[in-house]
């Protein structure tokens, strides 16, 4: 078994908040995260996917195919959105980078899957440079 990972970017802004909370306990919980102005996030995408490489290709997936899924389904629905407002896939949903982690698993296991023998290992969501989530499914 192999293990490729296709790096991507996106930038998006969002809030941490909860509408049946007070301003104060929002700030107090969220901190600066609960500015009702926003904030946004460079984020950096690590999609790994494994299985059995193909000997007549050399590739496990090719990854132009790879670039287009990840593209289609999750980068041109976040890029420059607030992931609080403007995502479908988030409504209704707190914007944490681990919940969107997990979202962005969801949006990708079925279209990656489609290819026969590719099985999509994990997400990796860097919201900044010293902070990240990594989930596995399940």
């Amino acid at each position: 078994m192999i293990y490729m990972t296709r790096k991507e970017h996106f930038n998006a802004a969002h809030r941490m908040y909860r509408d049946e909370w007070s301003a104060e306990k929002n700030a107090e919980v969220f901190g600066k995260c609960a500015n009702p102005n926003w904030h946004g996030h460079n984020y950096n995408l690590f999609v790994t996917v494994k299985g059995n490489i193909s000997y007549e290709t050399g590739y496990l997936i090719d990854l132009k195919e790879l670039k287009v899924i990840i593209n289609t389904n999750v980068i041109e629905k976040l890029d420059h959105k607030n992931i609080n407002l403007d995502v479908p896939f988030m409504k209704g949903k707190m914007a944490s980078t681990e919940i969107l982690c997990i979202e962005i698993f969801n949006q990708l296991k079925g279209p990656i899957e489609a290819h026969e023998g590719v099985f999509l290992h994990s997400i990796k969501l860097y919201e900044t440079e010293n902070n990240s989530a990594e989930y596995f499914g399940g």
